[in-house]
C-alpha cells in the first residue's frame, strides 16, 4: 500500500466505535445526552397549558390544607370570640369525619384576671388598732414586671403560684383542706407579710387578710359576645401574725 494510500485511510480509522459520527455521544442504556437535559428540566419543560395546570393544582391543594388546619385549629382550641362567631360552619365541618377528642390546651388557659389583694390589722404603740387599706400584690409584681427585659422568676411565679395552691386546697368556705391547705395558707401569709413589713404604719402587724380579684377578660371590640366585667371579690378570714411569720423574727 502506498504512503497516499495509508493517508487516505487515516479519517475513517479515527472515527467512534461502531462507526458512530463525532456530533453525537451515546451514553449507558441507550440514551442519548439530550433526552436525558429534555428530562431534567421538569415542570419547565410543560407546556404552558399544563403549567397552568400544575399551577391551579397545586393553588387548590394548598388552601384546602390551610382552611383544613383552621377548623381543627378553633374546634380544639379555648373557647374564643372567633371560634364562637362561626361556631355553626365549624362544627359543620368538622362533624363526624374530623372530631378531635384533644385539646390544644391542657387545662384551658384562663380568661380572667385574677389579682391578689391583702391588707393588715396594726397594733399602734399607744395600745390602739389601725386596719390599712387593700394592698394589690399582683399589681406590684406586674410593675417589676412591666419593661423589665429580664423580671426574676419571684417577680413572674412565686405570687401566682403560691395563690394557685392556695385556692386548690381551700374549700367554698375558705377552710383549708388537709396538710397541703395549711401549708399554703402559711405560705401565702409570709408572703403576703414578707411584701408589706412587718412593721407598717408606724404599728406592728398582727393579723393579715386577703381576697381575690377576679375580673373577667374583655371579648374583643369587633365581637358580639356580651360579657359582664365586673370584678368579683372572694374574702378569707383574718390571720394571726406571729414573729416566725416575719422575715428573720423566727430566730433565736
Amino acid at each position: 500500500m502506498t504512503k497516499g494510500s495509508r493517508e487516505g485511510m487515516e479519517p475513517a480509522e479515527r472515527e467512534g466505535p461502531a462507526g458512530a459520527s463525532a456530533g453525537t455521544s451515546t451514553e449507558p442504556g441507550g440514551t442519548s445526552s439530550g433526552g436525558a437535559e429534555g428530562a431534567g428540566r421538569g415542570v419547565a419543560g410543560l407546556s404552558l397549558p399544563a403549567r397552568i395546570v400544575v399551577a391551579v393544582a397545586v393553588a387548590g391543594v394548598a388552601v384546602a390544607a390551610a382552611v383544613h388546619l383552621g377548623m381543627v385549629f378553633l374546634h380544639v382550641a379555648p373557647k374564643n370570640a372567633v371560634s364562637k362567631e362561626h361556631s355553626e360552619t365549624i362544627d359543620a365541618y368538622v362533624y363526624p369525619e374530623f372530631e378531635q377528642n384533644w385539646k390544644l390546651f391542657a387545662p384551658n388557659p384562663l380568661q380572667v384576671n385574677v389579682a391578689m389583694q391583702a391588707r393588715a390589722r396594726i397594733a399602734k404603740p399607744d395600745g390602739s388598732t389601725e386596719t390599712t387599706g387593700w394592698f394589690d400584690l399582683s399589681a406590684m409584681d406586674g410593675e417589676g414586671i412591666r419593661h423589665n427585659i429580664a423580671p426574676s422568676h419571684t417577680q413572674q411565679n412565686e405570687l401566682r403560684r403560691a395563690w394557685e395552691l392556695f385556692r386548690n386546697y381551700h374549700d367554698d368556705e375558705g377552710r383549708p383542706v388537709g396538710l397541703r391547705g395549711d401549708l399554703s395558707q402559711t405560705y401565702i401569709k409570709r408572703i403576703a407579710v414578707d411584701r408589706l413589713g412587718g412593721e407598717l404604719d408606724g404599728g406592728t402587724v398582727e393579723h393579715l387578710q386577703v381576697r381575690s380579684a377576679d375580673t373577667p377578660v374583655a371579648p374583643p371590640a369587633w365581637s358580639e359576645e356580651k360579657k359582664d366585667t365586673k370584678t368579683e371579690y372572694r374574702l378569707y378570714p383574718w390571720w394571726p401574725v406571729g414573729s416566725e411569720d416575719v422575715r428573720g423574727g423566727g430566730q433565736q
